[in-house]
């Protein structure tokens, strides 16, 4: 997911914000009223940026919920699926304002998008308004993502580690479902990323080989580092190191003869 600083605020915080516009805090459980007054949105940045989307400018959407938990998650703030989110006349006011301000994508990013039942409904939305639609994803939900890809035009999927280490690194031991959704991004026509933050200490060269051969023709993976921050869920990787510049070229070294292109990010 997108590394943007969370922190929920009130009402009076939140309009304040200079970077993002957040759902105020609800907690009293959802009800049918609630789902149609209620997009899955619980905040999105003010301004559109260029470094999200290749080729776009684009509006990034935040949806909360997920059902991984990562120690290193830089979006903790919304692992909990427990808020209402903005009303769907913001997000549609939102859109309109994104489309006249030069924006031609936007990034549905979480959290983890496709737990919200209420995905589809803000897709189709946003494709009116003429947006490209990039979904980020932990591939979770392949059955999901199957439904929406029509009319999504991107896809970030998260590959975490090898297939074996995947529970003890996320919590979630149906990787199946990983690779369900790594298959259908093979087969499909659309245009996707894979992306691995690298741990110096968790991603070994044993782990990374078997990365490889699990993603192997692959279309673009990008490998980003390990960044430390004060509200990692982990207290223990709060003041790790960051990643190495040695360690990713090492990885890319290992991972390039996979896929088709490899990026590295810092």
């Amino acid at each position: 997911m997108r590394r943007h600083p969370l922190a929920w605020a009130d009402v009076a915080l939140v309009e304040a914000s200079p970077a993002l516009v957040f759902s105020p805090p609800h907690s009293s459980p959802i009800t049918h009223h609630s789902f149609l007054s209620f997009s899955p949105v619980v905040a999105y940045l003010k301004q559109p940026t260029l470094v999200d989307f290749p080729g776009r400018l684009a509006a990034i959407f935040f949806l909360s919920g997920c059902n991984f938990r990562c120690g290193y998650c830089h979006n903790a703030a919304l692992l909990a699926a427990h808020r209402d989110g903005l009303p769907w006349e913001r997000i549609e006011h939102a859109a309109t304002h994104f489309r006249k301000h030069w924006a031609d994508g936007v990034v549905i990013t979480g959290g983890e998008p496709t737990l919200a039942p209420e995905l589809p409904e803000l897709i189709h939305r946003l494709k009116r308004h003429g947006f490209a639609i990039k979904l980020d994803t932990n591939g979770s939900r392949p059955d999901v993502l199957a439904a929406v890809l029509p009319e999504v035009d991107y896809v970030a999927l998260d590959i975490k580690c090898s297939p074996a280490t995947y529970p003890r690194l996320t919590g979630f031991a149906e990787v199946g479902r990983v690779a369900q959704s790594l298959d259908l991004l093979r087969a499909s026509a659309r245009t996707y990323e894979l992306r691995t933050t690298l741990l110096e200490a968790f991603h070994t060269d044993d782990d990374l080989r078997e990365v490889g051969q699990w993603i192997d023709g692959a279309s673009r993976l990008v490998l980003q580092p390990f960044l430390p921050r004060e509200d990692l869920p982990d207290p223990a990787l709060r003041h790790a190191p960051r990643t190495s510049p040695q360690k990713l070229r090492a990885a890319a070294e290992l991972l390039r003869p996979h896929v088709r292109e490899l990026i590295c990010r810092d």
